[in-house]
């Protein structure tokens, strides 16, 4: 059995379950499991002649501090219990369970989904006093795991340069093409003046200036936003919402897959506007290239990775982050020029159904467990 473990994500997790697990029980004649904390309890999800096992450790009544204390304890008696022939983590709070499993034996893969000192560093939950200790602590937890674990999986070349060489595959988070074959036909100059984001909402990813500069466009144009996702924290929405450009939002809230892709598919532009902070400069978000996928030009921060893929697509239009008359000169402009516009988007979507897609990836983590799996048999 193979089992990928979580106690942070949900059981449906885009790059977790819809891209490496169901890429593995298609690809791997094993049996394949998702260990997940979410209390909706056991489950068997089919995938034609093969199924794929859910299995619930439950819900910690104590919130942040069961899900770094309690639910790691309930993994490792679990895992050790089923005895799979590999295990597969997903959170950094997972780190000292992998080690233990790699002790006893199992083959352990880690997958890095972000560079998690740095992002240690913005986050508002840790006392800012800390968060450097914090951070410092859990590289090093990182660098023991070097040492003792089987693999590495990265989401990002420069995550994957911290890690062994030889252990080490950079797994991208691209597309899956086949979530956005299914869309109906919206013809983009029918479309209304209605811009998307989709994703964790908050301050260092330019919830605030988002929301002012559609204030200032307002003034001599007429924009929507079209925004999905949860506030983190939830009482910044309530700040949020006392902002002037608030009355232009539509608030979805948490969106399905299918409305997620919905709302991209009906935008005229993506908006992706992460503050430069050490763990955002070199991430590559989803969101950019599911913007791509959808036929939308982007409006990004402007750093060097990004700007790499966006001007080499040629794609969106890359501002200052934190200029506000920036973001809304750049929103205005897509609306002015809806003709170029439009030839961004399509550029993006070829962009992505010929190079950021999953269907790339995906082999590269077939080839990583065809080895694990085949040194084991040795």
């Amino acid at each position: 059995m193979i089992l990928h473990l979580t106690t942070v994500h949900p059981r449906n997790d885009v790059r977790i379950y819809l891209k490496e697990v169901e890429s593995l029980s298609a690809g791997l004649d094993i049996e394949i499991g998702l260990m997940v904390a979410d209390g909706l309890g056991d489950e068997k999800m089919n995938r034609g002649l093969k199924s794929i096992s859910i299995l619930d450790i439950g819900k910690s009544r104590f919130g942040r501090v069961g899900r770094l204390t309690i639910a790691p304890f309930r993994v490792l008696v679990r895992v050790l219990r089923l005895q799979p022939s590999v295990v597969h983590f997903h959170d950094p709070e997972l780190l000292l369970v992998g080690i233990v499993l790699r002790l006893f034996g199992l083959i352990v893969i880690y997958d890095i989904h972000e560079d998690v000192p740095r992002q240690i560093l913005s986050k508002h939950w840790i006392p800012l006093r800390t968060r450097r200790i914090v951070s410092m602590i859990t590289e090093a937890i990182e660098w023991l795991a070097t040492l003792i674990l089987s693999a590495f999986v990265a989401a990002t070349p420069t995550i994957a340069k911290r890690f062994p060489n030889g252990r080490t595959i950079c797994l991208q988070n691209y597309v899956l093409l086949s979530e956005f074959k299914s869309v109906r036909e919206n013809t983009y100059q029918d479309r209304k003046n209605k811009f998307g984001y989709v994703g964790v909402i908050s301050k260092p990813r330019g919830i605030e200036e988002i929301v002012s500069a559609l204030e200032l466009v307002n003034l001599e144009s007429d924009l929507h936003l079209s925004l999905a996702g949860y506030f983190s924290p939830d009482k910044l929405r309530s700040s949020v919402a006392k902002s002037e450009g608030w009355k232009y939002v539509s608030f979805h809230g948490f969106a399905s897959r299918e409305d997620v892709i919905e709302i991209l598919c009906t935008s005229r532009a993506g908006l992706l506007l992460l503050h430069p902070l050490a763990n955002h400069v070199d991430s590559q978000p989803v969101k950019m290239f599911e913007y791509m996928a959808a036929g939308i030009p982007i409006i990004a921060s402007d750093f060097p990775l990004w700007r790499e893929i966006i001007s080499g697509v040629g794609c969106g239009i890359l501002v200052d982050p934190l200029d506000v008359e920036a973001i809304a000169a750049a929103m205005k402009w897509l609306l002015d020029n809806p003709s170029l516009a439009e030839e961004m988007g399509d550029r993006g979507r070829i962009a992505v159904q010929s190079k950021y897609n999953w269907d790339h990836e995906s082999g590269k983590l077939l080839d990583l467990y065809r080895s694990l799996l085949s040194e084991k048999s040795k």
